[in-house]
């Protein structure tokens, strides 16, 4: 918690996705992540962020007898970025993790912590987020462990382990971070 209490843009991004006030939110995936192995790699500035993934969890914008509401989320999830973006020229994306189990074809999720329990890896599966106190919460269903060792592990929660592999390519981590380890590859 202290890597991300001493890095200035990630303080202000939070405080930025605070004062949205959505229910249970977390800056999640490479906010906390990339931090972590910018660190494990040594690197003195961050690696910049394709995107800066704020999850929140509200059921009461999904109703899945309402065959608009999945379009009714998705358009909520953008007027949040759109203020986001008014605010800061950050890369917001921010989904409502309650009708994310709609692309999975899942049940609907019941918590935030479990809807990022079926990331595709383990590692990504971590946010935080600020209290009015300004305390940080740390969130991570697999716990931290894997992340602070430079590991990258499928989820078999996730269940497509070829997603994995695709994901790790294209994202091009190794090249970034090349002292990762992937033993799934």
């Amino acid at each position: 918690m202290s890597w991300i209490r001493a890095d200035i843009w990630r303080m202000d991004a939070l405080r930025q996705a605070r004062s949205l006030r959505l229910p249970d939110w977390w800056l999640a995936a490479g906010f906390v992540r990339n931090l972590v192995w910018d660190r494990l790699h040594g690197y003195s500035s961050s690696t910049p962020l394709n995107d800066i993934d704020l999850v929140y969890f509200n059921p009461d914008y999904f109703d899945p007898d309402y065959f608009d509401s999945v379009q009714v989320g998705k358009r909520v999830d953008r007027e949040h970025e759109r203020h986001l973006e008014r605010a800061s020229a950050l890369p917001w994306s921010v989904k409502n993790q309650a009708r994310m189990h709609e692309r999975h074809g899942h049940r609907p999720y019941l918590s935030i912590e479990e809807a990022l329990s079926v990331w595709v890896e383990r590692e990504t599966a971590v946010g935080v987020t600020l209290g009015d106190d300004d305390r940080l919460r740390l969130i991570a269903p697999f716990g931290v462990g894997s992340l602070l060792a430079g590991r990258v592990t499928h989820n078999p929660r996730h269940g497509d382990r070829e997603v994995f592999r695709r994901r790790v390519a294209a994202k091009g981590w190794l090249r970034q971070w090349p002292k990762l380890d992937i033993p799934e590859l």
